[in-house]
């Protein structure tokens, strides 16, 4: 019975800290609230992990962390953004604003539900991760002095565009931990807080940087993917080209 509970409590653990993201963001901290989304990022990646370690997964398990990344990763980073980078914008209307900070949730909703329900193909995630989407939206938001609340509202809806979309990315999920290193993850946890506690806005901002390296990669290799079969028309007429020139 614990062990089955082990791997839900990494969950709940997710959903607290994307709660206290929210109410981190009213307080007017952003940066620790950004801090926090990406730690439920760990969290949310060692549940699974554990839960194959000790051979206790379950529909429970995977229905509680659909609801608890909704949360985590799509209600909070909507609010950072929205209470950093839109509440004030005089550029752009509140309804507007409203509307887009609703939109990025619930395409993360329909991407979690897609994904609970749609088999995917093997290595690869259909879509945006919801996780992702919500890290780069919470890092993002700490940008918004440097960036145009219009940039900032386009790439909130691009990454609402692509958590739904048939963009592929790798899956690293499937990669797991030994039973016997799993004492080590409390502590882990334990000091990502604690250097978030310490370093909430410079870690934010650096986590950032590979957040959109993975969303543009996959973005990337589905660009080469569609226009493989025109370079391939192409080298195909060169050559049929040269061909009727020998004769």
């Amino acid at each position: 019975m614990i062990r089955n509970s082990v791997p839900n409590m990494f969950t709940i653990g997710n959903l607290f800290l994307g709660i206290v993201a929210i109410i981190l963001v009213f307080n007017e901290n952003p940066p620790l609230a950004a801090m926090f989304v990406i730690i439920a990022m760990l969290m949310d990646g060692l549940d699974g992990r554990v839960a194959r370690a000790l051979n206790a997964q379950s529909e429970f398990g995977k229905e509680l962390d659909s609801l608890s990344d909704v949360i985590s990763f799509g209600v909070a980073p909507a609010f950072i953004m929205y209470v950093v980078a839109f509440k004030d914008a005089v550029s752009i209307n509140e309804p507007t604003t409203w509307i887009v900070t609703a939109i990025f949730p619930i395409c993360g909703a329909l991407r979690l539900a897609r994904f609970n329900v749609v088999a995917g193909t093997p290595g690869y995630f259909i879509g945006l991760p919801i996780p992702a989407a919500g890290g780069i939206l919470a890092t993002l938001a700490l940008f918004s002095k440097e960036l145009s609340p219009y940039v900032l509202l386009i790439s909130t809806l691009l990454l609402s565009f692509l958590m739904v979309s048939r963009v592929k990315y790798p899956n690293f999920k499937r990669s797991g931990i030994p039973k016997a290193a799993i004492w080590i993850t409390p502590i882990i946890v334990i000091a990502a807080v604690v250097l978030a506690i310490q370093f909430p806005s410079s870690l934010s901002k650096m986590i950032f940087i590979p957040l959109v390296i993975y969303a543009l990669y996959g973005l990337k290799k589905n660009v080469e993917r569609l226009f493989r079969p025109l370079r391939k028309r192409s080298r195909e007429a060169k050559e049929a080209a040269r061909s009727d020139s020998q004769l």
